[in-house]
C-alpha cells in the first residue's frame, strides 16, 4: 500500500535536522555544502536528509553547473497545515470549554 503524501511530509518533518534544513531553505536556495556547514554531521549525511525531503516533495534540486542547489517547496507544508487546522479548531473549542468551567468553579456555580 503506497504511503500518502501527508505521511511523507510528517515523516520528513519528524527529524530536527531536516526541520532546520527547511528553515534555512526558507531564506533562499542553498547547496549541500552550505546546508551542512552549521551541523556536526557530514555533507553525505545532509545529502541523505535532502533526499528524504525531496521524496516528501518539500525540496526541489536544480542542476546548475557542478552544483545542485536545493530550494524549498512549501506546498506540502500548506497541506499539512490544512490538515492540522481541524485539530486547532477542536482544541480551541476544548480550551474555551475548560475556561468556562474554571470560571464557573471560581464563581461557585459548577454545572
Amino acid at each position: 500500500m503506497p504511503i500518502d503524501p501527508l505521511s511523507h511530509t510528517f515523516a520528513a518533518l519528524a527529524d530536527p535536522t531536516r526541520r532546520a534544513i527547511l528553515a534555512r531553505l526558507a531564506l533562499g536556495e542553498a547547496t549541500v555544502s552550505e546546508l551542512a556547514a552549521p551541523f556536526p554531521v557530514s555533507v553525505q549525511a545532509v545529502s541523505k536528509h535532502l533526499k528524504v525531503l525531496e521524496r516528501a516533495g518539500l525540496v526541489t534540486r536544480a542542476k546548475a553547473a557542478q552544483q545542485r542547489p536545493a530550494r524549498l517547496r512549501a506546498q506540502p507544508l500548506g497541506e499539512a497545515d490544512a490538515w492540522l487546522e481541524h485539530y486547532r479548531a477542536f482544541w480551541a473549542t476544548r480550551f474555551d470549554q475548560l475556561a468556562d468551567h474554571l470560571h464557573d468553579i471560581q464563581k461557585g456555580t459548577v454545572r
